[in-house]
């Protein structure tokens, strides 16, 4: 008996993945808000009624798109964080600098059809998933700040000035992303989108040791 749920169970999934699959493959050359339930499960070869037993709608699925879209970059970020952490403020934090910018294009080339649809929905027609990345880069931004406000740099900074700073970072991270998607696949163009990156993040870096906090108490 267990052994048919897990059967049943492992094929749910299986299909589950096929609709997020031929969405993404179809979001190469539309928006979300002009695709078609039916297009999708014509694409991932199942019926239109299996659709409804793992998404509301096509928001929905939508939705669990930016969250396969984000996790494996989160999961990537927090690491990258929490590594070079203690060393941030050596050599001017050129090895954070360097490492940040060769995670997102790393990222970029193994999941281009993933950070292309996120840079289209960011600001795209569907609320739900415009809400949903909006949730999923404030929580970004959120681990950002309680990684540096484990670094001594960050000692005596208000929360909220944290929270700013890594919300600039990612939203660097996310800029930078789309510069490199617009790069496509001339390495030079692409050398010069991580070198500008590279650039800015100094600047970031570097306001970040100079920061003063001039607000009245």
């Amino acid at each position: 008996m267990s052994h048919t749920l897990g059967a049943r169970q492992a094929q749910k999934q299986k299909t589950r993945q096929a609709l997020l699959d031929a969405a993404l493959q179809l979001l190469a050359e539309q928006s979300l808000s002009s695709l078609g339930l039916r297009e999708v499960t014509r694409a991932a070869g199942v019926a239109p009624t299996a659709f409804y037993r793992h998404f509301r709608d096509t928001a929905d699925l939508g939705v669990a798109l930016v969250e396969e879209a984000l996790n494996s970059l989160h999961t990537a970020l927090t690491a990258l964080l929490a590594a070079t952490g203690e060393r941030a403020g050596d050599d001017d934090g050129e090895e954070r600098i360097a490492a940040t910018v060769e995670l997102i294009a790393a990222y970029v080339r193994a999941h281009p059809a993933h950070v292309r649809f996120i840079a289209r929905e960011q600001h795209g027609g569907v609320q739900p998933v415009r809400a949903a990345i909006r949730g999923q880069l404030a929580l970004f931004a959120q681990e950002v700040k309680e990684q540096f406000a484990r670094e001594p740099e960050a000692a005596d900074w208000a929360e909220d000035d944290l929270l700013m700073l890594a919300g600039m970072y990612v939203d660097h991270m996310v800029m930078t992303a789309s510069a490199l998607m617009e790069a496509g696949g001339d390495p030079e163009a692409a050398a010069r989108v991580a070198a500008t990156a590279r650039r800015q993040l100094r600047l970031v870096s570097l306001g970040r040791r100079h920061w003063l906090d001039e607000r009245p108490a």
